[in-house]
């Protein structure tokens, strides 16, 4: 059966340490069987330590479970002869090999449940925001197998080809979208078939909605109405317009990368993993990465790699870990008492993330997703997905968006829509209360810029988030427009027989100084922190990685997730990171890098106009 994993061989250096103690037991029978003298058992003891020694070695060492390193975990164990030890700080995603007993991971409907719970979430919060009333927003992040594609809305967007031209000019050379687009296919597989833009054979299945709802309808006519184009791929040719959405879904179950990469991978004798597993330091010689310490059960440990060591715990663990290993801002190190490696200034600076905003309109029938949240409904629609993956719970009900221009002049979509029949309140910690349908719409490209900085020497203790938001007039002028433009969709003839009074932000919101306050009152995180250990060139100074994903200034020691985007791309960031760790596997590899010249991309026929 599909939700049962298949036998797991889990070398865990809890089993290689029992493995170890074995060797000395059978030394031990041997030494009375052969008369084997004194002297000769303790050297043969002696070479059984150095042995034990060993078998906490291998030749990657990757820290963290999630989008990126169960990526990396797969692909650098085809080679039979590479050896790897996954680190993962959270637990597995199934509950005695089944899936069915973790549904509140793998039910694509019942993603609020993790995003408002610690268990398997990291559950950061930020500074108090001065340009947003002084909140404190809340960050959930995956710590899990899987990590946040365990956790997130299973969207899958690839962003813009020019946010990857971009990077390049930044100083990620190799990156351009001729050099990227080919790992988003090697990593996929589309329902709908391969073509110029989409895979055919890879782990990640992706899916389009099934629902068929109305409101999803309206919205795409809505928009269409309203003057924008319809795309048939919004990952393709095209993404300017509106469609429906790809998802991170097979079979009526989430596909995480635990389950794409990581399951299939896992029964190979040269991967071990470890969870519940934290990592508290890269261990260095001189500035040689040579392994990692780490607390299990309470105990503290180490793990070498005679290769190198990976860092992919995301935008918030990957800094704050080199920073706790003395990577980072000397000055910073020094306050608190951290031994220097190298001075590297980048680290925890650039930190980028999407911010948005629900747009909600009460429902004049009874077809939203209100009915389906009242308790007897929901024990229905759990028991359908536990019996046959299917029905209501086999969906997240994101199914269409889109992608526009905020104003002319904007050469490629700058604001991002996911439509949702149904009324979220506070991150979904909050019952809805009426039937309602919303929009989640924001800017995509931010002009602000934030950083994260470690609070203590303490691994244990989050980092400070500081992501400075709304700190740039770009920022509130764009915010503007979303409000506005999202107001036009909904006042086409499409949602006539639907829509009711405007619910946020409400008839009495109309100047732009009010639509200023309710941003500032009403914004939250799109949970996509990323950019904090910048990939650059060595010349640059804000730099962390070069274009080969090596940490300046120290050796053996990488960083692989979306804390190596230069800058934010124009989408979510599952898909994203999934494609960095698959290039990153082929740069680890040593293989030269896949490319795809001359992939036509649409441009708008004129820039004068804002649609």
């Amino acid at each position: 059966m599909s939700y049962l994993t298949k036998g797991v061989k889990c070398c865990s250096p809890v089993n290689q340490m029992h493995r170890a103690t074995g060797t000395l037991f059978k030394a031990h029978v041997l030494k009375n069987l052969l008369g084997i003298n004194e002297q000769q058992f303790k050297i043969s003891r002696t070479s059984s330590q150095l042995s034990s020694e060993k078998t906490n070695s291998y030749n990657y060492v990757i820290v963290g479970a999630g989008s990126a390193g169960c990526v990396l975990a797969n692909r650098l164990t085809e080679d039979p002869l590479s050896t790897v030890l996954l680190l993962e700080a959270g637990p597995k995603d199934t509950l005695l090999g089944s899936k069915r007993l973790m549904w509140k991971i793998h039910m694509p409907a019942a993603l609020t449940y993790n995003l408002c719970d610690e268990k398997f979430n990291w559950y950061y919060h930020t500074t108090s925001q001065k340009h947003m009333d002084n909140r404190i927003m809340y960050w959930p992040r995956g710590r899990v197998w899987g990590g946040s594609s365990s956790l997130n809305a299973m969207v899958y967007i690839r962003g813009h080809a020019e946010d990857y031209n971009r990077w390049s000019r930044e100083g990620a050379i190799g990156w351009d979208y001729e050099h990227c687009l080919p790992y988003f296919k090697k990593a996929q597989t589309h329902e709908l078939g391969p073509d110029q833009y989409r895979g055919g054979n890879g782990p990640l299945h992706v899916s389009r909605g099934k629902t068929n709802h109305p409101l999803h309808h309206a919205f795409l006519e809505a928009a269409q109405q309203a003057g924008y184009p319809f795309t048939e791929d919004m990952n393709g040719y095209q993404q300017e317009g509106f469609g429906w959405m790809d998802m991170t879904i097979h079979q009526g179950q989430r596909w995480s990368t635990a389950s794409a990469y990581l399951r299939p991978a896992i029964s190979r004798p040269n991967l071990s993993v470890a969870e519940k597993t934290l990592v508290t330091k890269i261990l260095f010689q001189g500035t040689k990465s040579i392994g990692v310490e780490y607390v299990k059960n309470g105990q503290r440990k180490k793990a070498f790699a005679s290769k190198e060591v990976i860092l992919s715990g995301g935008a918030i663990n990957s800094p704050q870990l080199l920073m706790l290993s003395g990577i980072g801002n000397a000055d910073d190190l020094k306050k608190l008492g951290i031994p220097v490696v190298c001075h590297l200034p980048g680290v925890g600076q650039n930190l980028q993330d999407h911010l948005e905003v629900y747009v909600q309109q009460k429902c004049t029938k009874p077809i939203t997703l209100y009915n389906a949240q009242k308790p007897v409904n929901m024990v229905r629609i759990g028991l359908e997905w536990l019996w046959k993956f299917t029905g209501e719970g086999a969906t997240a009900h994101l199914e269409s968006g889109g992608f526009i221009r905020s104003e002319p002049g904007v050469p490629h979509p700058d604001i991002q829509f996911h439509f949702l029949p149904s009324q979220v309140i506070d991150h979904g910690r909050v019952a809805s209360t009426m039937e309602a349908y919303q929009v989640h719409v924001g800017p995509m490209r931010s002009t602000s810029v934030g950083w994260l900085k470690l609070k203590s020497t303490d691994p244990n203790d989050h980092p400070i988030i500081e992501p400075n938001y709304m700190s740039t007039e770009r920022d509130i002028l764009e915010f503007r427009q979303c409000v506005k433009l999202t107001r036009e969709i909904f006042a086409q003839k499409a949602f006539e027989k639907f829509r009711g009074p405007e619910i946020q932000p409400g008839n009495h919101i109309q100047s732009d100084k009010e639509i200023d306050a309710f941003i500032r009152q009403k914004a939250d995180s799109a949970y996509h922190p990323s950019c904090t250990c910048k990939m650059g060139q060595r010349s640059d100074s804000t730099a962390v990685v070069d274009p080969q994903t090596k940490v300046i200034g120290v050796e053996n020691l990488r960083v692989v997730d979306a804390s190596i985007m230069p800058s934010v791309v124009s989408g979510n960031l599952n898909a994203p990171t999934i494609m960095i760790a698959e290039k990153a596997a082929d740069l680890i590899k040593g293989l030269p890098s896949l490319q795809e010249k001359n992939v036509p991309v649409y441009k708008p026929k004129t820039l004068e106009t804002q649609r």
